[in-house]
C-alpha cells in the first residue's frame, strides 16, 4: 500500500469521490500513535478505545474545516489530548470524585489491566507518571514516549516552549524521586 503524505490525504478527503478512502487511510496512518497517546492518559484499554472513537468522529466532522495552520498530526494530537482530558473530567464528575481519586483509580486500573504487557519496571514507571499533575503527565508522555519536539508539543497544547521545558524537567525530577524512593 502506498503511503500518502498528509497533504495528499487532505486533498483526497476534500474530493467527495475519495473522501471515505482518504479518511480510512488517515485512520490507518494515525490510529496506533493516537491510541497509545490516549492510553497513556486514560490508562485503561477499553477507555482508550472509546476515546479514540470519539476522536475520529470529531476528525471526520471537522476535517473539511481544517485550515492547515498547523501540521495535521499536531491537530490530531490536540483533539486526542482534549478528548482524553474531557473523558477524565467526565469520569471525575460522574463518580463525584476529586481528581486525585481518579488518578488513584487509574493506578488501580494499570495494576489490574490484562492488556498491559510491560514488565515490573515499566509498571513502576507508569505508576510514577500517574503521580504527576495532568499537564506534566501529558508533556512527559509526549516528549518521552512519543518523541515529540517541544515545538510540536507547543502546537498541540498551546503552551510556550519554555513552559514545556520546565514542565518536563519537573516531571522527570518527580519521577526520579518516586522511583528512587520506592
Amino acid at each position: 500500500m502506498t503511503e500518502f503524505t498528509d497533504i495528499e490525504l487532505l486533498q483526497q478527503f476534500r474530493d467527495e469521490n475519495t473522501r471515505h478512502y482518504a479518511f480510512n487511510l488517515l485512520v490507518r496512518k494515525y490510529q496506533q500513535r493516537l491510541y497509545w497517546h490516549i492510553r497513556r492518559i486514560v490508562i485503561n484499554h477499553d477507555d482508550a478505545n472509546d476515546v479514540i472513537q470519539n476522536v475520529f468522529i470529531k476528525v471526520w466532522k471537522s476535517l473539511l474545516g481544517f485550515r492547515e495552520d498547523s501540521q495535521l498530526y499536531t491537530w490530531l494530537y490536540r483533539i486526542a489530548t482534549n478528548e482524553s482530558l474531557t473523558f477524565l473530567n467526565q469520569k471525575k464528575k460522574r463518580f463525584a470524585l476529586p481528581f486525585s481519586d481518579v488518578e488513584q483509580e487509574l493506578s488501580h486500573s494499570l495494576n489490574s489491566d490484562s492488556n498491559f504487557t510491560g514488565d515490573q519496571i515499566q509498571r513502576k514507571l507508569q505508576q510514577a507518571v500517574l503521580k504527576l499533575p495532568t499537564q506534566q503527565r501529558i508533556v512527559f508522555n509526549m516528549k518521552y514516549y512519543d518523541g515529540m519536539k517541544y515545538e510540536e508539543i507547543s502546537a498541540v497544547l498551546g503552551v510556550s516552549v519554555g513552559g514545556l521545558k520546565a514542565s518536563y524537567h519537573h516531571a522527570v525530577k518527580k519521577i526520579e524521586k518516586y522511583l528512587l524512593g520506592n
